[in-house]
């Protein structure tokens, strides 16, 4: 089942919060996925952002997390710096993720997302063990202020990340579905994906992508309605979902990102 629709924040690239305000409101649209980097490391106040909300009637679906030394420029870089796997950043992200999960509850949200990182296919791989640990440790962190962790999808399948997901074994932890970067990763066929972790999804982002022609390669990000996404089978796949999730667009990419997401908008309320 579909819930609210909203926009990333950070697609916006906003300036400050009444520029996020304005940007928001200039796309029809009353939902954010909030970033909270910028309220942790005190570019944002987060009395500052409530309020400005406040006054034009938007409200937060998420928010979001990323964690220390993510290197996206090559497949091969996130891989070795992604999500939880690295040792030297660990304790930070620890600190930095008890931080985000007061501000997320002074907030009122009620789910937290981020990329726990490539998960090893074996089962066996001491790394899944590693990473299973410091999941659960986080979610435990999110889950004391009342709030749900989702795993981003695309980094893995959605065969390894639903053993992921029972060996970290938290009634508060799900998925936030992403298409487009099953696609850019080279992860799996989206709606069948999309099927197989049914259950746990806790919220969707509306992305799009075109896979790579090379093996090993990023794909490239796409306007929604312009990649490899089958948005009439997804979107029918997510409302046949058991449990009522939020849609939220992400552009992290093109010459007029505010264009795309109102494209990524019309798409979703026409289909």
């Amino acid at each position: 089942m579909i819930g609210r629709v909203g926009v990333c924040s950070w697609s916006l690239k906003p300036e400050n919060p009444a520029d996020l305000v304005a940007k928001v409101q200039s796309l029809g649209l009353t939902q954010v996925q909030i970033a909270l980097a910028p309220l942790r490391d005190g570019r944002w106040k987060t009395s500052e952002l409530r309020n400005a909300t406040d006054r034009a009637k938007l409200s937060f679906v998420s928010g979001m997390i990323a964690m220390q030394g993510e290197d996206y420029a090559t497949l091969e870089s996130i891989k070795a710096t992604g999500g939880v796997r690295v040792d030297k950043h660990w304790k930070q992200n620890l600190e930095n993720a008890r931080a985000e999960a007061a501000i997320a509850r002074e907030l009122g949200l009620s789910l937290v997302t981020f990329h726990a990182g490539f998960l090893p296919e074996s089962r066996s791989d001491p790394e899944r063990t590693k990473m299973i640990e410091r999941l659960r440790m986080l979610a435990d962190v999110f889950g004391e202020a009342g709030i749900k962790l989702g795993f981003e999808t695309g980094q893995e399948t959605a065969d390894t990340l639903l053993e992921v997901l029972a060996r970290v074994d938290k009634t508060s932890v799900g998925v936030n579905f992403d298409p487009a970067n099953m696609i850019l990763y080279g992860k799996g066929e989206p709606v069948a994906a999309l099927r197989r972790l049914a259950r746990h999804v806790l919220q969707v982002h509306v992305k799009d992508a075109r896979a790579s022609v090379k093996k090993g390669r990023w794909g490239t990000e796409v306007a929604v309605g312009t990649g490899e996404v089958d948005w009439k089978n997804f979107l029918g796949a997510v409302r046949s979902l058991p449990q009522s999730v939020d849609l939220v667009i992400e552009r992290e990419a093109g010459e007029d990102r505010s264009a795309d997401i109102r494209k990524a908008r019309e798409l979703v309320e026409r289909s």
